[in-house]
């Protein structure tokens, strides 16, 4: 794997910043002369961030992940919860389709140039709190009138980031390709010993994000031109099937496409 190297090779020795091995010897209890850190710690990362893995049969190279990706930045699905506070626009709307799953309440759709868009939600975003009301086990019909009933200028949510979906950062091969096949959004195969095939990317999962674009609703067309576009790195965001199913159920393909925010995130 690219990056890697033994540790004997990656340790710099600075005098008086560091303890002698071989003088520690058995410390409080420890073992810690250098054959034993070298069993232990067999193989390290470079010093710019990158994953590291041991060598396979496999070959290739796993894509590395840095923390100045852009790609990788924009489509980070982050731990925890967030605060967002959003205001209605001139028709009192503020741009969410929700929808109901195991007993709670996800975002199925953010309408294009919305107050929920420039707030930075984004679909299979889980509402866990409107306005300090906690919404598991809500109907969508109580949830849509609790945003109705909202005021005007501050609304509160309590957000999880996309819980059911993650992402998968893969590197073009030299003919630009990551090695996956696609139709209508939906994962169909993988190419052997692609980049694809190492970083473990699914078939049938429909993707929802590229670089943190979302591309749900788009004609593969377009997403072909998006990945095309896009740089060596490519971080996709990916949902199972069954569960992209669900959350689109009772939404036209029509009304995806042209109301669904697909602009690229600022990070």
């Amino acid at each position: 794997a690219e990056g890697i190297y033994p540790l004997d090779l990656c340790i710099l020795v600075v005098p008086g910043l560091y303890p002698n091995l071989q003088e520690l010897g058995d410390y409080m209890g420890l073992s810690l002369n250098s054959d034993e850190v070298q069993r232990n710690l067999a193989m390290v990362p470079m010093g710019d961030n990158r994953v590291a893995t041991v060598p396979s049969a496999l070959g290739g190279m796993v894509c590395p992940v840095t923390g100045g990706d852009m790609g990788v930045r924009r489509a980070e699905i982050k731990q925890g919860l967030r605060e967002v506070i959003l205001c209605k626009d001139q028709d009192g709307k503020v741009g969410l389709r929700l929808r109901t799953i195991d007993n709670g309440v996800f975002i199925q759709l953010v309408q294009a140039n919305s107050p929920a868009a420039l707030a930075g939600l984004r679909f299979g975003d889980q509402v866990l709190q409107i306005n300090g009301q906690n919404c598991a086990g809500w109907s969508l019909d109580k949830a849509h009138k609790a945003l109705k009933a909202a005021a005007e200028y501050r609304i509160e949510l309590i957000v999880r980031d996309r819980p059911f979906q993650r992402t998968i950062t893969m590197h073009k091969d030299s003919s630009g390709h990551v090695g996956f096949i696609y139709k209508n959004g939906r994962i169909t195969s993988i190419v052997k010993e692609s980049s694809a095939a190492r970083n473990g990317l699914l078939t049938d999962h429909n993707i929802c994000e590229i670089n943190g674009q979302n591309v749900i609703g788009l004609k593969d067309s377009q997403v072909k031109d998006i990945l095309t576009s896009a740089p060596t790195a490519i971080t996709v965001t990916i949902i199972p099937k069954f569960i992209y199913e669900h959350m689109v159920k009772k939404m036209s393909s029509g009304l995806i496409r042209s109301a669904m925010d697909h602009s690229v995130p600022e990070v």
